[in-house]
């Protein structure tokens, strides 16, 4: 059951100092006055009482996972969403982490029309750094922080069901079925789960398969019906021109998404990411975000102020 404004979870002053001095002083040298503060405060307020007791999935990857500091940052706002009564799922995923196992292994990789196949030994790998290493690593730094982290992955419980691709690439998988008890009860008991994309196979098959993070993020905040998706990207959101940074769109209705793709504006590695929105967005998800996760705190200006940021189809 969502909560209320004021029922179980209250927002101390503390909070509210903390999360606009976050999102604000993006450098020490940035000083407000007491009426810029105030004013900070009084555009906050309304996320707050929007957003306490809802749903939020966030996919995690890019430089916020490989840069320390932007690692830091995110953590920081993951346990302040959380203590503040948002309900936050962390899907992940660790392809960097991965090819520097593979390496380390002498384990050579191969590709099928420039995707890789991942065969027995690899997959034993990609568990064990996505679930035994990365999946932790997360959960450790979130208690750090002082949030309540869970880490699982999408073998756990069920939650994660998947049957091998059309094209043969060995033990990737696509998600079938989504069955997110675990992480309601999870959820529900004021815990941030963590979900390493390693999923079962389908009854009958006890393989386990690597999937796409983007995708298992989605069909996820379906399954929840999440009031928000975003995905954590390396790029600032949709440009209509790739090298300008001022052509950011920062809203697309679904509609437009096709006529986007026609004219290349939605183009390369944008396709799928904007696919797992579409995903999202056909399955009950009211509003889906790509956003800078170079930016410091690009979660908290997104959820917290008038301006957000990256762009939001819808």
């Amino acid at each position: 059951m969502g909560h209320g404004w004021g029922t179980d979870k209250v927002i101390s002053v503390s909070h509210l100092w903390l999360i606009n001095w976050r999102i604000i002083m993006q450098n020490e040298e940035n000083t407000l006055t007491t009426e810029q503060w105030s004013n900070v405060l009084v555009e906050a307020l309304p996320y707050f009482k929007n957003w306490v007791g809802k749903v939020v999935v966030v996919k995690y990857g890019g430089n916020a996972m490989l840069n320390e500091e932007l690692k830091q940052a995110v953590m920081e706002d993951i346990v302040l969403l959380n203590t503040i009564g948002i309900k936050v799922v962390l899907v992940h995923g660790g392809g960097p982490e991965i090819n520097h196992m593979l390496e380390r292994v002498g384990k050579e990789s191969k590709f099928v029309d420039g995707l890789r196949y991942t065969d027995g030994e690899t997959m034993e790998i990609v568990q064990m750094v996505l679930t035994g290493k990365l999946n932790k690593d997360i959960v450790g730094i979130l208690l750090q922080k002082g949030g309540r982290a869970v880490g699982l992955s999408g073998v756990d419980s069920g939650l994660l069901r998947a049957k091998k691709t059309e094209k043969d690439l060995g033990f990737v998988g696509d998600v079938t079925e989504v069955h997110p008890e675990i992480l309601t009860s999870l959820l529900d008991e004021g815990f941030i789960p963590v979900v390493s994309t390693v999923a079962l196979g389908e009854q009958g098959d006890d393989a386990r398969y690597n999937i796409n993070a983007d995708t298992a993020a989605a069909k996820i905040a379906v399954a929840l019906k999440a009031e928000k998706f975003v995905q954590l990207t390396n790029v600032a959101g949709i440009l209509r021109n790739i090298d300008d940074p001022s052509t950011l769109i920062k809203r697309i209705e679904r509609t437009a998404i096709g006529s986007l793709k026609a004219t290349g504006i939605i183009s390369g590695g944008m396709i799928p990411k904007i696919d797992c929105c579409e995903t999202a967005l056909n399955g009950g998800v009211p509003r889906t975000h790509i956003i800078d996760g170079r930016v410091p705190h690009s979660l908290l200006i997104e959820m917290f102020s008038d301006r957000g940021i990256g762009t939001m189809i819808y």
